[in-house]
């Protein structure tokens, strides 16, 4: 449809103009006030965070110590939560193997059913073996895919453990290595 552009003047002029400038003049204070509010609250806040930052300069290497222990615990919290997974999903895999190796085993016997009565099934013989044939491959290879997935999380789940051994041992050396400075300052 063609609009000429005089009758698109004319609906442009009965366009309510003075809507937008009511809305915005109502809107702008209650913009301000809350701007204004949130500038004095930061304000307020802002020598007391100062008064925290330099209490936290006072000890850095208590802070230091403290966060890397810190850091250590969650980072051996969540490998072992990792670890503990891994090894779920390693079995989890490995019990869908043992169904998948055992509806194979179930379908070969089928298979040989097919095969050896294959008079009762008629011109449908062939069919239902073809059919439990490629079911029969199908299942062995999901149970193969489960194994080597299953496979895979177990070394995971090794080499997590093996991770968690590591930072057992480097952490008693360190303890040891503390404990014996200690005992050299004692002693002079």
């Amino acid at each position: 449809m063609d609009i000429p552009w005089r009758k698109l003047r004319k609906l442009r002029r009965f366009k309510p103009v003075g809507i937008e400038n009511r809305v915005s003049r109502y809107c702008k204070p209650r913009t301000r006030d809350i701007v204004a509010a949130l500038s004095i609250f930061g304000l307020l806040g802002l020598p007391a965070s100062s008064a925290f930052a330099v209490e936290a300069n006072v000890y850095p290497s208590r802070q230091n110590a403290a966060a890397s222990t810190e850091h250590e615990a969650i980072e051996k919290y969540y490998e072992e939560e990792a670890r503990k997974r891994h090894e779920i999903v390693a079995k989890y895999y490995e019990d869908e193997a043992g169904k998948m190796q055992a509806k194979a085993k179930e379908l070969k016997l089928l298979l040989e059913h097919y095969e050896d009565k294959s008079y009762l099934y008629g011109k449908k013989a062939q069919d239902l073996q073809a059919h439990t044939e490629a079911l029969v491959r199908k299942y062995e290879s999901a149970a193969r895919t489960d194994v080597a997935e299953a496979a895979s999380h177990r070394q995971i789940a090794a080499k997590l453990r093996e991770k968690e051994k590591r930072y057992a041992e480097t952490r008693s050396q360190r303890l040891s290595a503390i404990d014996g400075s200690h005992r050299g300052n004692v002693s002079r």
